[in-house]
């Protein structure tokens, strides 16, 4: 297993949700997100890496 590659891959999930985590309801909103969506598409992003 890379380590290097699995620190990326939980600094981008962890970046991904801290981002989203500080934009208020109506900001999700327009991107058509809600709070539930936020660790599944950070696991998404994170896994693309």
């Amino acid at each position: 297993m890379d380590f290097g590659k699995t620190f990326r891959r939980w600094a981008s999930y962890r970046k991904t949700v801290r981002e989203l985590s500080a934009l208020d309801d109506r900001e999700l909103n327009d991107l058509g997100i809600t709070r539930g969506d936020i660790q599944p598409l950070a696991r998404e992003h994170a896994e693309r890496i």
